[in-house]
């Protein structure tokens, strides 16, 4: 057992340990040092003449004080408050402190004011773990636990990098309901300060601790500036996370085209060609103020999701389905089995010719602050060709997908209603309120999964597995009543995936109603995704003590849980 996989699992052992010695620098130090450089900066002119004669302004404040006095003063409450904000620092990272039991991973901290915060295990919807370009530099990542519900996720920032990467596949093992037995951690024997806190030194080939040339600082320098060289330089994906056939890349220029041909380049394009000779021929130069920021820092856009976008992957790994992108500051997330509660495949106009898709996902969390990385999490391919997508549903909904959905999927993102095509359409009397989507509106049924076919201009197909469904909603406006149509809306999580289906046959809204509502409570009675890896044992005590406890709530004709799993 390696190292790392030793320190990952003393840090689940249940007890309180500290995070990376370097995350008071990482978290507010580096402000400090941007000051103390801009405060440098300002007082060039004064070393300068230090250097070379001169005399200072009037006005100088150091002068001001030199002359009153006072700079001896000023100089002492400057180095007090340094020392007192070291200080700070250093009792503020005393008191961070987080733990992972067989329930819960809880973090605590705060000097005056005390902040505790728990995710249980059975709720967590994924991890992900950031690291930016600077905390790359110390060897330092910050893991985030995804826990269903509004700003429920927790946060260790910061870990060794290498201890976040064993430390999920730790907390995804106990969140899987598989209880593995620690086999290289010895109950009597304590874990020291320097082993969880990724300080460790470099053992030599003959075991003693030491490097082999007998110089300890010179060779824990030598091994930490290897140690960072590799990961800059090492693949975002370890090629052994995943079998390769199951991974899925993002080519450079796919990449690339895909930003040029989406609906921020139509928008720039209108402005250039339309409104600047609308500004010309008219004379009206000042409408140009507001619009030139704005091109100039489209630039920053497309920049940036480049730059986010590039050495993008999803691969299926046997702790969940991993996504991972970033170039310089590097980001990957793990979604476990089952946590995902809504699939949205689209096509925007312009992809239409190089056959491109998208899919954007809905998950039971939401991140603090609705980070980029969370934002980005939600989309889970980019841009992909029907291969891609083909693979993508294959990691995500492994269960759903097979050879009669996959048909269904297919005929779900290029049919155009075809009445013998698998998908109830919407009838012909509603092309009043959809005239160019009306043949594509429809839905269908697999055993574990609701498909729902939308857009002629931009195509959609969202899939909602039935173990996922909260509640089912039917909905009629005053014309909607006078054309015999309805809307249905299958309620999941909130998220960016819409699930609503306008259009609907009224008699046949009733019956997918009522035939989903019987889908989701039987699915919901033996979904049991919360704990993939729980023995068959577990599974029958858990369900049984629970029988009874927590009965269902029933809403609009489906059950619907308190907290979403």
């Amino acid at each position: 057992m390696t190292s790392a996989v030793r320190a990952a699992e003393q840090l689940t052992d249940g007890d309180w340990h500290r995070l990376h010695p370097a995350t008071p620098l990482l978290k507010g130090g580096i402000a400090l040092l941007a000051i103390a450089g801009v405060l440098i900066a300002n007082l060039r002119e004064r070393i300068i003449e230090g250097f070379f004669g001169g005399g200072p302004s009037d006005d100088d404040p150091i002068s001001l004080l030199y002359d009153n006095g006072l700079l001896g003063w000023a100089l002492l409450i400057l180095l007090g408050g340094v020392l007192l904000t070291m200080v700070g620092f250093y009792v503020s990272w005393r008191m961070h402190e987080f733990r992972v039991t067989d329930e819960v991973v809880e973090v605590r901290s705060g000097i005056l004011f005390r902040t505790n915060r728990k995710g249980r295990l059975d709720r967590i919807q994924g991890i992900n773990i950031m690291r930016p370009f600077v905390a790359r530099l110390f060897g330092a990542a910050k893991l985030e636990v995804n826990v269903a519900g509004q700003n429920a996720n927790v946060q260790l920032s910061y870990l060794r990098s290498k201890d976040a990467d064993t430390l999920r596949r730790e907390i995804l093992l106990l969140a899987s309901g598989k209880r593995a037995e620690r086999a290289g951690v010895s109950a009597g024997v304590p874990a020291t300060d320097a082993t969880l806190h990724g300080t460790r030194g470099v053992s030599a080939p003959d075991g003693t601790g030491q490097p082999a040339d007998g110089h300890p600082a010179e060779g824990h320098r030598t091994a930490f500036l290897e140690e960072r060289a590799r990961e800059f330089l090492s693949p975002e994906l370890d090629p052994d996370a995943a079998p390769p056939e199951s991974v899925v890349t993002i080519p450079v220029g796919r990449l690339i085209g895909s930003i040029l041909l989406s609906g921020f380049t139509i928008a720039i394009l209108l402005v250039i060609l339309v409104g600047i000779p609308i500004v010309v021929a008219t004379g009206s130069y000042w409408l140009l103020l507001p619009v030139l920021p704005g091109l100039i820092g489209s630039i920053g856009f497309y920049v940036s999701r480049v730059m986010r976008s590039l050495r993008y992957s999803i691969a299926g790994t046997p702790d969940g389905i991993r996504v991972g992108y970033g170039l310089l500051s590097t980001s990957n997330d793990t979604l476990p089995p089952g946590r995902i509660h809504a699939v949205e495949v689209h096509q925007p106009l312009l992809w239409r010719i190089p056959g491109w898709w998208s899919i954007r996902i809905t998950k039971a969390s939401s991140s603090v602050g609705q980070s980029a990385a969370a934002q980005a999490s939600s989309e889970l391919l980019p841009v992909g060709t029907l291969g891609d997508v083909a693979r993508v549903l294959g990691l995500i909904l492994p269960e759903f997908v097979g050879e009669t959905s996959t048909s269904l999927i297919r005929t779900g993102m290029l049919g155009r209603g075809a009445p013998d095509d698998g998908f109830v359409n919407a009838p012909r009397r509603g092309r009043i309120l959809r005239p160019l989507s009306w043949r594509r509106t429809g839905f269908a049924i697999d055993p574990t999964a609701l498909l729902l076919r939308t857009g002629a201009v931009w195509r959609h197909l969202v899939i909602v597995p039935h173990a996922r469904l909260q509640s089912i909603a039917l909905k009629q406006g005053p014309l909607e009543r006078a054309l015999r149509i309805a809307r249905v809306h299958a309620h999941t999580v909130a998220g960016p995936v819409n699930s609503e289906l306008p259009g609907v046959d009224r008699e046949v809204a009733v019956q997918l109603y009522l035939d989903l509502a019987a889908s989701a409570a039987q699915s919901d009675r033996t979904d049991r995704t919360h704990r993939w890896n729980a023995g068959a044992a577990e599974l029958i005590a858990e369900f049984e003590g629970s029988a009874g406890a927590d009965g269902e709530v029933v809403t609009d004709g489906a059950p619907s849980r308190e907290e979403p799993r």
